[in-house]
């Protein structure tokens, strides 16, 4: 069953880069004076001279650093963010900016800096005592591991952190992953779609914006109280606005009840990767598209988008053949599946339509095409519509016999009988 909300607001809480900024820095506050209260369950021998006396300049010293390796952090950070936005897509930033390994450097940098910082005043005050001054040069050495490592780590993902080949790969697994989530839980959870019966009536929201997220759950516990037969009308990445209806349901409610059905639709100004594999596409043939630009002319990347757009329809055709409807959850609620024929325009339109003037492209549209269409037979005509479309896009734009008996060849007769 798709998530309900308030666990999909705590995932992508938990997704933002401030939020492990503030869990480190609060363990690191939380480590600095814990040093105070856990000394007296220290043995007395341990107030003797290991090294403590030097914690202060350590401190000092993990302080000054700390702040500028931070700084540098959110500079390499933020020159990704863009390096991504002018090369690849926009849309490819927020992947960037939920990049677990970049958020971890960055919140364990500025918690070792805030616990140097508490350190420095607590000494300074006399908030420790002989043992305690032991805890807390313990804790500074674990620090200064801790450090090491993620410093190491950082130094190792900068290397790729933001390049085109990282952003097309990021892409593909976002997309791969909402792939995953429809597998998990065929139309969300609810039943396949079913025509709409006559009679039935529309619930419409109050934004203008795009569907991120569809509470299922939600739509059938309300669906089980009101008697309702409940027909979801739009699915994540759809626009919507107050005039497209989110749903039709059949049954008799008052105004709150619509009121709450429509409260299950979470309408954004942006879409999310999250449920929707279309934006995973539409980001890709982006990347692929600039790449053709004339100002770019970077056949190579185009091909890698086609590999990664090709495991991408993969991913969705298992999904289709493991989708099983006994297993829904939830039988008051008809959820459609993505259409296949939207999914392959979001996905090879922009390249077949910018690629015209490359041949290499269009051959390797017209055998990925040819592999998918031999992969899913049921997909099949939806599939050959597009590669004929790219064909003849193609074939109009070839001056050279040469390129065209190329392109001919590659279809293998399959899109041209």
């Amino acid at each position: 069953m798709s998530l309900p909300a308030w666990r999909l607001l705590l995932r992508r809480t938990a997704r933002r880069i401030w939020f492990r900024s503030v869990v480190f820095s609060l363990v690191a506050v939380l480590l600095a004076v814990a040093a105070r209260y856990l000394a007296p369950w220290l043995p007395e021998h341990f107030e003797g001279n290991i090294g403590q006396d030097s914690v202060g300049g350590i401190l000092q010293i993990l302080a000054s650093s700390m702040l500028a390796v931070t700084t540098f952090s959110l500079t390499a950070m933020v020159s990704a963010y863009s390096s991504a936005t002018t090369l690849a897509t926009p849309r490819a930033t927020q992947l960037l900016i939920q990049d677990p390994t970049s958020q971890n450097a960055l919140s364990t940098f500025l918690g070792a800096f805030l616990f140097s910082i508490v350190g420095i005043i607590a000494l300074s005050t006399g908030f420790y005592g002989d043992r305690g001054r032991v805890i807390l040069f313990v804790g500074t050495l674990a620090v200064v591991a801790l450090i090491v490592f993620t410093l190491l780590r950082w130094i190792a993902h900068l290397t790729a952190f933001g390049r085109m080949s990282d952003v097309i790969d990021r892409v593909e697994r976002a997309a791969v992953a909402s792939v995953r989530e429809w597998r998990e839980a065929p139309h969300l959870g609810g039943q396949p779609a079913v025509p709409v019966p006559s009679g039935t009536w529309a619930a419409f929201g109050e934004r203008t914006g795009y569907a991120t997220h569809v509470d299922v759950g939600a739509l059938q516990r309300i669906a089980e109280q009101s008697g309702l037969r409940v027909h979801v009308a739009v699915l994540p990445g759809a626009l919507v606005h107050p005039q497209r209806p989110l749903l039709w349901a059949q049954g008799q409610v008052d105004d709150e009840c619509r009121a709450a059905l429509a409260r299950a639709f979470t309408v954004e100004r942006h879409r999310s990767f999250d449920h929707d594999p279309r934006l995973g596409l539409v980001a890709l043939a982006e990347i692929g598209s600039r790449a053709l630009s004339a100002a770019v002319n970077d056949a190579g990347t185009a091909i890698e988008v086609i590999d990664a757009q090709h495991r991408v329809f993969r991913a969705w055709f298992e999904c289709s053949e493991q989708a099983s409807p006994a297993a829904a959850e939830c039988d008051r609620v008809f959820v459609p599946l993505p259409v296949i024929a939207d999914l392959l325009e979001d996905a090879f339109r922009p390249l077949a339509r910018d690629g015209t003037g490359a041949i290499e492209i269009s051959i390797r549209l017209q055998k990925t095409l040819a592999a998918l269409a031999e992969a899913a037979p049921a997909h099949a005509e939806a599939i050959e519509a597009m590669a004929r479309q790219a064909f003849d896009r193609a074939s109009a734009a070839i001056a050279s016999d040469a390129d065209r008996d190329a392109l001919t060849q590659a279809t293998q007769g399959r899109f041209l009988q």
